[in-house]
């Protein structure tokens, strides 16, 4: 899996994976509102994978699902931060959470729960403010 990872199309690949799944599921009898995706960072995945992934994180947020990402201290923080041990990925952690948070990720796991609490609460007060600058025009 981790050896050569290869995609045409990264983003469009795992959405077609998700739209599969998610019919799968729902002629299963699984409840829309107990389907939450998963884009599976590190996964098969090198580190220009993970980054594009990031970034597309909001057209996974448009097909209407709660998403659920693990950034916390992944290998892909290590090596950005050039070769950081697990335990020196903290700040590099609660960033791409808060990225995360800003891209409409609803679900993260994080190790580190107060550090990224604290972060999360800054994004998503900035998104309440916006919201309601919107709200007001």
């Amino acid at each position: 899996m981790q050896q050569q990872p290869c995609y045409d199309d990264l983003l469009g690949e795992i959405e077609t994976f998700f739209m599969a799944r998610i019919a799968a599921c729902l002629q299963a009898g699984v409840l829309h509102e107990n389907i939450v995706l998963d884009p599976g960072f590190g996964f098969g995945k090198t580190l220009q994978h993970n980054l594009a992934l990031l970034n597309g994180l909001p057209r996974f947020d448009a097909m209407g699902f709660p998403q659920l990402i693990g950034l916390s201290r992944k290998s892909m923080l290590g090596a950005i931060l050039g070769g950081a041990a697990v335990d020196q990925r903290l700040y590099a952690s609660v960033a791409a959470a808060s990225i995360a948070a800003q891209a409409g990720v609803r679900i993260i796991r994080a190790h580190d729960v107060r550090a990224t609490a604290d972060a999360l609460a800054v994004v998503y007060a900035l998104r309440a403010q916006k919201e309601q600058q919107e709200a007001e025009q």
